[in-house]
């Protein structure tokens, strides 16, 4: 039985013990390595890609700089951030070591492996020095956070001076039809491409429920404002099915 005085989160819209949650969320993400990026392609129609590259276009990689990116599993961000910065550095961390692998096993980590570290570690808990990187990127990772709160403020404590922040997350459609017909989407459709394509039909119905639980465009600003970050702002892509949030540590 749950001792009812235990601090409680969501797991999807499942009221989970906050101690619970870093586990179920390592058991999803086990569970569908192996197909993360067919699905990622499947369910988006390759918009996702559309979404990354408008992150990159934002960050405007800068050749020498440090690069953590959390929760990035296989690896798109940190090879689109050091293509485009020419030379760097970057380290993927991410909760679950089987995204980890399949990361490694793509053609871009054999390219880019001198410039490139692998990591296992917890949002929440970085295994990192203070003001170790210059950029710090989470790309639809940090509704999947047990505290997104505490892992703000990881990457404010690992960000250089003048280092910066992008969260690319789903988000909320500002017009409600347009939401509800999106909904229509989520619910009855990508549940069922988990499982014909994963052979996982419940950890996308989580994926799906996650996304709707996670805070709307303005709440996460503001999430990201009582950090301390500055000069914080968001812009929508495909009209707020997914937005990008950046903030400065000045």
């Amino acid at each position: 039985m749950t001792d009812k005085s235990e601090t409680t989160t969501h797991f999807g819209f499942e009221t989970v013990p906050e101690g619970e949650k870093a586990g179920r969320v390592r058991g999803v993400f086990n569970s569908v390595a192996t197909k993360y990026d067919i699905m990622n392609d499947v369910m988006s129609g390759g918009v996702h890609r559309i979404w990354k590259d408008a992150m990159m276009d934002w960050l405007a990689p800068r050749p020498g700089q440090r690069l953590l990116d959390v929760a990035g599993g296989t690896g798109d961000i940190a090879f689109r951030f050091l293509k485009r910065a020419g030379r760097g550095h970057a380290t993927v961390l991410d909760l679950t070591e089987p995204m980890l692998i399949e990361g490694r096993k793509r053609a871009e980590a054999d390219r880019l492996s001198d410039s490139l570290d692998w990591v296992v570690g917890d949002a929440m808990a970085l295994p990192f020095d203070d003001h170790s990187f210059d950029v710090y990127t989470i790309s639809f990772g940090i509704r999947n956070v047990t505290r997104p709160q505490d892992a703000l403020a990881e990457a404010y404590r690992v960000l250089k001076p003048g280092g910066r922040l992008m969260v690319l997350e789903f988000s909320q459609l500002p017009n409600p039809m347009m939401q509800s017909v999106y909904d229509a989407y989520s619910f009855n459709v990508i549940p069922r491409m988990g499982q014909m394509i994963a052979g996982d039909r419940d950890s996308y119905q989580y994926l799906v429920e996650s996304i709707r639980k996670f805070p709307d465009q303005e709440n996460f600003l503001s999430m990201i404002h009582d950090t301390g970050f500055e000069n914080a702002k968001y812009r929508n892509l495909t009209m707020g099915v997914a937005a990008l949030h950046s903030g400065w540590k000045l």
